[in-house]
């Protein structure tokens, strides 16, 4: 679940979860650069000319709203660096290939993961740049036309910094960071591309996907569904995030006891210990593995106690696995992906019958 740099493995809810994964701690400037005195002559030297700037006025120019205010962009981008931890599916998604990604999770070629390597097709992986820290002469040497960080959590003089080196889009101010949904980034990053047309019409399709699960599953509305992790052995839960939402887009409800536990304003991940475990029941539990092997929450015998353990109703979904990607990034092109895979799984689980249980996920 966790890169190098991620200590205590216990997610927040200011990053997409893995179906909860998260990391300890928000990146920062990388220390031996001076400033953006300093970027200036690094991009200058890093693309052989002087890359397009906020503010610049053309025909086709569009001003696009963040938390650190606007910022002007002409023209359709070609050269994009992502420094956010899932907005290269939303590029790919809209017909541009990223020339440099920030790595996640999940050590995939190009820090693409299979979803969004399809989309790439014959193009060049792009440079992976490192999630803990902001590696600014890296992205500097790129030669970019356009830096997006929407679902990041840049700082202002992170943001101020890579504005000297390209247009940069940084979060949306009306939601935390990393908390922007997944319509709201695919939005924002097709105004940015100029191609916002495009945007909504695959925002559309993807609800429309969901709608039609819901109307295929009428079984969904009302029950409850939850997601949680077991951490090291350590259980958590989780109300906020990619995968939670993906949950309630399929109509599910958040189970009574869980809810109870999330008292605070933005519903931080909250850590259950095994005298309470079950704030764990549900109609379907999705059960996120982190740490080594033969940690898992799951083999607790106050765990295997529990109705959802004994009637069948809990997936348990190992960190690297397909499925937990595609619920951590929670994307354009991961939710189809997590739609094929998990709904006719859920649809077994929801039936309480511990003989009729799902295919695992590997």
């Amino acid at each position: 679940m966790t890169t190098t740099a991620q200590k205590t493995r216990v997610p927040s809810g200011k990053r997409p979860g893995a179906a909860i994964r998260t990391v300890a701690h928000r990146p920062t400037r990388r220390g031996f650069l001076a400033g953006a005195g300093s970027l200036l002559a690094l991009g200058a030297a890093g693309c052989g000319g002087a890359p397009s700037r906020a503010g610049e006025e053309t025909e086709d120019a569009r001003t696009v709203e963040h938390r650190y205010g606007t910022t002007r962009i002409s023209g359709r981008p070609s050269r994009v660096v992502t420094v956010g931890l899932t907005e290269q599916d939303y590029v790919l998604a809209l017909g541009v290939s990223p020339i440099g990604v920030r790595e996640w999770f999940g050590g995939h070629p190009g820090a693409l993961w299979p979803w969004a390597r399809e989309a790439l097709g014959d193009d060049p992986l792009p440079e992976i740049l490192p999630v803990d820290e902001l590696n600014f002469e890296q992205i500097a040497a790129l030669g970019a036309d356009l830096i997006l960080g929407v679902n990041s959590g840049l700082t202002e003089h992170e943001y101020g910094t890579l504005s000297e080196i390209a247009p940069t889009v940084a979060q949306p101010k009306e939601h935390a960071d990393y908390g922007a949904p997944w319509q709201e980034i695919a939005r924002v990053v097709g105004q940015a591309l100029g191609r916002g047309a495009e945007a909504e019409e695959l925002v559309g399709d993807i609800e429309a996907r969901f709608d039609g699960v819901r109307s295929e599953h009428p079984e969904f509305g009302g029950a409850t569904a939850l997601l949680a992790a077991s951490i090291d052995g350590a259980a958590y839960v989780y109300a906020e995030g990619p995968a939670p939402g993906f949950l309630t887009q399929l109509g599910f409800d958040l189970p009574e006891a869980a809810a109870a536990v999330f008292t605070g304003e933005n519903r931080e991940p909250q850590s259950i210990g095994l005298e309470r475990l079950d704030v764990l029941e549900a109609d379907v539990l999705l059960m996120g593995l982190y740490g080594a092997e033969g940690e898992s929450v799951m083999d607790e015998p106050v765990y295997r106690s529990l109705d959802v353990a004994r009637e069948g109703r809990d997936l348990a979904m190992p960190e690297m696995s397909r499925i937990n990607g595609a619920l951590s990034f929670g994307s354009v092109l991961s939710l189809p992906f997590a739609l094929d895979e998990l709904v006719p799984r859920m649809a077994v689980l929801i039936d309480g019958d511990p003989d009729t249980r799902p295919e695992e996920v590997s």
